[in-house]
């Protein structure tokens, strides 16, 4: 039987499983993100302890937080880039991991390896060209075009482009350290927490937080369809969980793109959903990630 390795790494909490399929965990494990020493050591001791119990893997794939180097000719692959998350800026992720457990690492982004996970079982079934936008502590976008990620100057971070200011949100300076008010800084969830002084999930539904959350998300989702052509925009992570929020965003991306190009989606249109795999789908993005290695 092939094991396989996985490892959701996320800035706010780790989730490492032991599979023998998509539907099969053998073991799993969770862990705050913390320092990188500590948190890479609570995944490698995870796996050694794994393979002492008679469940060895041998290859691990990562889905990462990021900016992370990704495209195996950086000279710096495995790494974590300039991120705002303290002491993980230049941590060689991938690198810790495979001298700690002795195994190949397959690694990408948390979005992109969803993406992977949501073509192969999700919302992207059936499509070659789509994009997974996740909406939680950070914003970011996982690429797939002809079913291949996007790599260039690094892997997209789309969610730190700009977008017009709602005409209710003229003042707030947005949180994001690097650009202030991208639609990161605006919409995320630390973003609605400093915006609104609560957590997003104690918004009711009527709130107009939500409004212009959908605002800002509608013009990321309209952005990546003009640019990229992708079919389909799927939204992820845990703000995306509140009732209505996606159907708010796909119907204020239709409008902003208006009657260009509006076919059915397959037939040279788009739409936007929710997440198939709900929050379970940077982890099975790891699964793939590992079983589709090439070693």
């Amino acid at each position: 039987m092939a094991l396989f390795g996985g490892i959701d790494a996320g800035g706010t909490s780790w989730r490492c499983a032991v599979f023998d399929g998509k539907d099969s965990i053998l073991a799993r494990t969770a862990f705050p993100t913390t320092t990188p020493e500590e948190t890479l050591g609570h995944a490698i001791a995870f796996f050694q302890a794994e393979a002492q119990a008679g469940r060895a893997v041998k290859r691990i794939g990562i889905a990462c937080f990021g900016p992370l180097a990704v495209n195996p000719a950086h000279p710096r692959w495995g790494h974590i880039l300039a991120t705002t998350k303290p002491h993980w800026s230049g941590t060689d992720v991938a690198g810790m991991l495979a001298r700690g457990t002795g195994c190949t690492i397959a690694l990408e982004t948390d979005v992109t390896a969803a993406a992977f996970a949501e073509r192969a079982w999700g919302a992207g079934r059936g499509l070659d060209d789509i994009a997974y936008v996740t909406v939680g502590t950070g914003i970011g976008a996982g690429l797939l075009l002809g079913g291949k990620p996007v790599w260039g100057t690094m892997h997209p971070e789309a969610g730190h482009m700009r977008a017009p200011r709602h005409y209710d949100d003229l003042t707030f300076a947005g949180v994001c350290p690097f650009h202030g008010d991208c639609i990161e800084g605006l919409a995320s969830a630390p973003a609605l927490v400093a915006r609104w002084g609560v957590q997003a999930s104690d918004l009711p539904d009527d709130h107009p937080a939500w409004d212009i959350e959908a605002h800002y998300l509608a013009h990321l989702a309209a952005n990546l369809v003009l640019t990229t052509a992708v079919k389909r925009v799927i939204f992820g992570g845990g703000v995306m969980a509140r009732n209505g929020l996606v159907r708010r965003v796909a119907d204020k991306a239709a409008a902003l793109i208006g009657p260009y190009g509006t076919a059915a989606p397959g037939e040279g249109g788009f739409d936007v959903v929710g997440a198939g795999l709900g929050l379970d789908a940077g982890l099975l993005g790891a699964l793939w990630l590992a079983e589709n290695a090439l070693v």
